[in-house]
């Protein structure tokens, strides 16, 4: 097979695009008092009420099995569902990472008894989980974790720390990477994944503030916390693999695209007026255009793969790499635009939503893998190392 046959072209199906109308007339009355500047967060936004009332419509857990409480659809009614988020910049970020991997993967890794505990509160939007990966002084080199859980004839012991955890400190639950068995310098081998009630005895969570004011990332301190024998989430020593088919949720998705939509939709708004049309605007539209439609029809066509139970690792990569590449250029040409303009009087809210995307942008090539792990994970698929 070739390079090229790993993402053929793919079409949402009908029944699921019909589902746009009825989530753009929604979400136009249910934020509608939101100015572009705080719309600009997005899947990073927070907003507990709005993921109660999205819960209400069905519209969490949508492809999760009814049994457990979800909608029982295809894939593709989530991807235009996320799609309809992000280009309204609806604050989505409770429940975001729950829906996205965490009830997943719980779906295919967790024991019975986990399933019908946890799968229902997320679809409820009840529940909300965050991730908990990366580590101080481990960077993307997620086999380097530290963080351990002890057997004991309770359970497990958990110790350590996580960082850079998105909304811990509004989460009730978090998926952790830990280190069961053997040390640090073991690499893959003898990591799982745990599921830790945040409000145990021992947790300690703390808000990270960020260049734009923000606090969504934290750190989480595990001081001898104790935790039940079904904390453990799939096989022991299995979490490598686990972790690594998560990831391609995490990576693949229109999320990685449509960081800074809410920006370019209100600049474009502004260059559609004779005073801030220009010939140099209208190339700078173009050029992102013709650059967003394929890396979207590359996500699509990762979706079909995740829908027919593959593993798309190396494709994932590629749109993540390439997606957050496109989400950072959007700022600073944006920028390079209004600022050489003479005499022109910008629109405030433009501005204060520039200003937010541009302390924002930094963290886009981040969070889900750093650009080099990434270039080097598609190096690899490609076979050039």
């Amino acid at each position: 097979m070739s390079t090229l046959d790993s993402l053929a072209l793919t079409r949402i199906p009908p029944e699921d695009e019909a589902l746009r109308a009825e989530v753009r007339a929604f979400l136009a009355e249910a934020i509608a008092e939101l100015p572009a500047h705080i719309r600009a967060r997005s899947w990073g936004g927070y907003s507990s009420e709005l993921s109660r009332k999205l819960a209400a419509r069905g519209w969490i857990g949508v492809t999760l099995p009814k049994e457990y409480g979800g909608g029982g659809r295809s894939a593709f009614t989530r991807y235009v569902l996320v799609e309809e988020f992000l280009a309204c910049g609806a604050p989505v970020g409770s429940h975001w990472i729950a829906d996205r991997q965490s009830a997943p993967l719980i779906l295919k890794y967790g024991t019975e008894a986990q399933k019908q505990f946890y799968i229902p509160q997320v679809c409820r939007g009840e529940a909300f989980f965050c991730i908990g990966m990366s580590e101080p002084g481990s960077g993307s080199d997620l086999a380097s974790v530290r963080t351990r859980a002890t057997p004991n004839d309770q359970g497990f012991v958990l110790n350590g720390q996580k960082i850079w955890t998105t909304n811990a400190h509004h989460c009730q639950y978090m998926i952790a990477l830990v280190r069961t068995s053997g040390s640090s310098e073991d690499r893959h081998k003898g990591l799982s994944q745990v599921i830790v009630d945040l409000s145990l005895p021992g947790v300690t969570v703390r808000p990270i503030e960020d260049l734009s004011g923000d606090r969504h990332f934290c750190e989480v301190f595990f001081d001898n916390v104790q935790l039940a024998p079904d904390a453990l989430v799939g096989a022991e020593g299995q979490g490598w693999e686990q972790v690594t088919a998560e990831l391609a949720f995490e990576r693949s998705g229109p999320e990685r695209l449509f960081s800074s939509i809410v920006l370019f939709d209100q600049w474009l708004q502004y260059v559609r007026t004779p005073q801030g049309r220009t010939e140099s605007a209208q190339r700078l539209a173009g050029k992102v255009l013709t650059q967003l439609s394929p890396l979207r029809a590359m996500s699509v066509a990762i979706q079909d793969k995740l829908v027919r139970g593959e593993s798309p690792i190396v494709e994932a990569a590629l749109v993540k790499e390439l997606g957050t590449t496109l989400e950072q250029m959007i700022p600073a040409a944006i920028s390079d635009d209004l600022f050489a303009r003479e005499a022109e009087d910008v629109p405030v809210e433009l501005l204060m939503t520039l200003k937010y995307v541009t302390e924002a942008s930094p963290s886009f090539s981040l969070r889900g893998g750093t650009r080099d792990i990434l270039r080097g994970m598609i190096a690899r698929g490609l076979g050039l190392r």
